[in-house]
């Protein structure tokens, strides 16, 4: 990494921590403004510092910092019953941007973006269903009705802004101007 993608990775960084911030605990899996920040990335940064500032943002929390909702921070977060969806956005975010480097050119960035989003809140809502499931031994009717169906149009409303958000910010940097 260059030096410009470890300052765009750090500020992604500081990002999803004040996104995380921003709660409102309705349950045991809180509203916060992460989706939003998430579906940032994949249009405002390459493949590499997308995945290198969520994978950077997990280890800061697993290592204590309170970077999670509700200033949380530690491995119980992570290993807790909420913490698949955590450790889903490095899987998604590996996945979505991946696939979107696969779409052809010819779509608008915010449509590859968008598409990149979406995988990866689908593959974090997956992995923190099971972790739900397995952590509250509950069955996955239960663990969806608590922590997906409540959010999903919330989620899908926050993945069409941050997209929206991360292409002005990629039109802005210039730096994917040809691909806009």
């Amino acid at each position: 990494m260059n030096i410009q993608q470890l300052a765009r990775a750090g500020v992604s960084v500081a990002l999803l921590a004040v996104s995380a911030w921003v709660t409102l605990p309705i349950g045991p899996v809180p509203f916060t403004l992460q989706t939003l920040a998430l579906a940032i990335l994949p249009a405002a940064l390459d493949r590499k510092t997308a995945c290198a500032a969520v994978a950077a943002y997990l280890l800061l929390g697993a290592i204590g910092l309170p970077v999670f909702s509700g200033f949380g921070g530690g491995i119980g977060q992570i290993a807790g019953p909420t913490g698949g969806f955590l450790w889903g956005f490095i899987l998604g975010m590996l996945v979505g941007t991946t696939l979107e480097s696969f779409l052809p050119e010819r779509l608008s960035l915010f449509a590859r973006s968008l598409t990149a989003s979406i995988v990866l809140l689908l593959i974090s809502y997956a992995c923190g269903t099971v972790q739900l499931m397995i952590i509250g031994s509950m069955d996955a009717v239960a663990a969806l009705l608590i922590a997906v169906i409540p959010f999903i149009i919330p989620d899908v409303v926050k993945l069409v802004v941050g997209t929206s958000i991360g292409c002005s910010v990629a039109r802005a940097m210039g730096h994917i101007a040809q691909r806009a």
